[in-house]
Formats: structure tokens, C-alpha cells, sequence
């Protein structure tokens, strides 16, 4: 059977957790990573009714996009509607993991679906936040075994350089050791001093792939100890995450149209329209999900003719006014996206690594505002 760790291991492959923004609380809410997966259930929150549908539906692991715990739990009280969801979770044995800003930044995902489902093209970065960190890492291998070593490498992501694949550096030395009496050597005697030709691989990895490098290497390694160095490199490479996006409509449309287009790609019973200009042409959007409001001077400063984000309070929306900028507020849910998009990630994986278990997506509409 298929462990959570498994699916979570390659999900963070996708979407890293170093790409949450610090205040965030992403990975592992309540259960246990080691725990066999026979049905997941993805949502884009975690409220009481999912939980009772993820019950219903015999779900033991919950994929969410926000977060279940922002605060401590001070005082278990079961009379409180949240902490007694968190009882019937643990209850029922339901593991739940969160992906939110790391989700949001990663490229592939929320705000790239976001801008996909408006048709925007030419699509650049809202708000750049991160750049993908590099380091070295520098192994000893016998000579007997450097080319498995070396095969391992490349398929778990190292050796990654520009538009070149494979890369490595490679030196000739002998490594000395004596095994002790707990030892049980490939070469060599307990108590004997044995000298083995060895190379050294240097090979460059993104931080993202580090930990999957590293396995890969133990997995093949001949050694019972294997010695590996990992240092951090100045220099990133050319991938870049950023919250938002910023593209162009396939055709010019007026601000009524694009408030019509967001009610009907993104199936909000209403929206909210920030504007001195209701007759304005829009060309140029740029779209942030969830609470965006605070980033609107980037989304100025890109040129956009348009601004769509959610959660605008009453101050941001004057300001916004004062800059000229035309915003549209569909409100937060609109990252509901995330549920048929992530289930056919998930599928498309469950079926390269021949996952044995039932994935479906949250029927429950857990957006709490209702127009009147």
C-alpha cells in the first residue's frame, strides 16, 4: 500500500515547502505521515461538513490547499465546533496535509490556473518572491560503483545546468578506513587498515531536489557509511516563484465583460467592482488568488488596466481608487480551482507510480458568503 509520506514526497517535488511564505503553516496538520493511503479526498478547506463528508465517503487522508491550524490550541474543549472537528479526525484515523502559499508561488500552479482559466496570454510574474537556491554536493564512491552513482544522480534531478543535463566533475584519490567489530565492510577486514580507489563526485543540485539526491545516493551506494558534503552555492539558477500573474486578454473587452467572464469561469454568485471608470477597455489583467489586496501597487506598476484578487477592504479599495487602477473582487473562493486541477495531477501521478488508491475532490461549497 501507498504511504501518505509517498504522495507527499511527490507533491513537494512540484510545490516545496521552502516556497511558503514565512508566516505560513503548510505540510503535515493532524495525523500521521507513515499512515497507508486508501482514499484521499482533496479540498480547499477543512470545516466541520467536509470533515463529516470525508467520513461518509471512508476518506483517511485530506489533501487541503488552506491551512486547518493558524493557532495553537490552548484548551482541547470539545464543545468548541473547531476542536471537535479536530477529535472527529483523529477519531476516524483521517491524516490531513495543507499546501497553501507554496501552492500559490509554485510555477504550475494556483495563479497559473487562475490566469489559464481567463485565456490570458503572454504571462509573466506578479510579485516575484523566490529563486531557486542551488548547492554542490560532493560524494565518495569506489570506482567499481561510480557509474550507478552517477545514473542515480541525474535521474533523481542533479547535475542540472542551464540547457545541460548530467552535468559532474569527477577525481581520482584513495579512501582509508578500518572497520571496527560492528562493521560489516564491502572491501576490506574489521581492524585492518584497507585503502580503495575512489572518485569524487561533484555535482550541482537544486534545493528543491536535495533530499531525493540524497536518497537516490543511499539507495545505490556500496558503502554501510556513506560520506557526502553539501555546500550552498551564491549563484541561482534562472527558475523564479512568484505570487500572482500578469497577462493580456485574447481581444480587448470592456470592464463589464471581464466582470462577466470572472462570474462565469470562476462560478461566484457576485463580485465586487472598484473603479472610477465602468465604461474602461481592459487589455492588460493581473490576477493574485485569495487575499491580494495589499499588492495592488504591483499589479500598477506592471501596467495592468485590471486587478483581480480577493478579500479588498474598505481603505485598500480607496487607495486603490486614488491610483486609477480598475480592481474586481470574486472573493476568496475562487481557489476552489485547485480542486479539479490537483485531482488531475494527483490521477496523472497515481498512475506513474502505480498508486493503489481512490482519489475524488470535495463536493461541500465552503465559501461562506452568500448574496442576497
Amino acid at each position: 500500500m501507498t504511504k501518505v509520506s509517498e504522495v507527499v514526497a511527490r507533491f513537494e517535488k512540484f510545490a516545496p515547502k521552502w516556497l511558503a511564505e514565512k508566516w505560513d503553516n503548510v505540510g503535515l496538520q493532524l495525523g500521521d505521515l507513515n499512515q497507508e493511503v486508501h482514499k484521499m479526498m482533496i479540498t480547499l478547506d477543512v470545516r466541520p461538513e467536509v470533515v463529516q463528508e470525508a467520513i461518509e465517503n471512508n476518506v483517511d487522508f485530506i489533501f487541503a490547499h488552506h491551512p486547518m491550524m493558524f493557532s495553537p490550541i490552548k484548551t482541547f474543549d470539545l464543545s468548541d465546533p473547531q476542536n471537535k472537528m479536530y477529535a472527529e479526525l483523529i477519531k476516524h484515523n483521517i491524516t490531513v496535509y495543507a499546501a497553501h502559499t507554496n501552492l500559490d508561488n509554485t510555477n504550475g500552479g494556483m495563479n497559473d490556473w487562475l490566469a489559464k482559466s481567463l485565456g490570458l496570454e503572454n504571462v509573466t510574474n506578479l510579485i516575484p518572491v523566490h529563486s531557486q537556491k542551488n548547492c554542490k554536493l560532493v560524494v565518495y564512491v569506489p570506482e567499481s560503483h561510480v557509474r550507478h552513482v552517477l545514473e542515480a544522480l541525474e535521474e533523481a534531478g542533479a547535475g542540472e545546468v542551464g540547457n545541460y543535463t548530467g552535468c559532474s566533475f569527477t577525481s581520482t584519490g584513495l579512501g582509508r578506513f578500518i572497520p571496527n567489530e560492528s562493521a560489516e565492510p564491502v572491501f576490506g577486514e574489521v581492524g585492518k587498515m584497507q585503502e580503495v580507489r575512489e572518485q569524487k563526485i561533484e555535482v550541482v543540485i537544486p534545493e528543491k531536489n536535495k533530499q531525493q539526491v540524497i536518497d537516490a545516493i543511499l539507495a545505490v551506494h556500496p558503502y554501510e557509511e556513506v560520506v557526502y558534503d553539501i555546500f550552498a552555492l551564491e549563484n541561482d539558477s534562472s527558475e523564479t516563484y512568484a505570487l500572482g500573474r500578469v497577462g493580456e486578454l485574447p481581444k480587448p473587452m470592456t470592464l463589464q465583460a471581464c466582470g462577466e467572464l470572472c462570474q462565469s469561469k470562476f462560478q461566484t454568485a457576485g463580485l465586487r467592482l472598484i473603479s472610477q471608470q465602468k465604461n474602461k477597455i481592459i487589455k492588460k489583467v493581473a490576477i493574485l488568488g485569495g487575499s491580494g489586496s495589499k499588492f495592488y501597487p504591483a499589479a500598477v506598476k506592471k501596467g495592468a488596466d485590471l486587478y483581480i484578487t480577493g478579500d479588498v477592504t474598505y481603505h485598500t479599495g480607496h487607495d486603490m481608487l486614488a491610483s486609477g487602477l480598475s480592481v474586481l473582487d470574486p472573493g476568496h473562493y475562487i481557489e476552489s480551482i485547485c480542486k479539479p486541477e490537483m485531482l488531475k495531477i494527483f490521477n496523472k501521478w497515481s498512475a506513474e507510480n502505480d498508486w493503489n488508491f481512490d482519489i475524488m475532490i470535495s463536493t461541500v461549497n465552503t465559501d461562506p458568503f452568500i448574496f442576497i
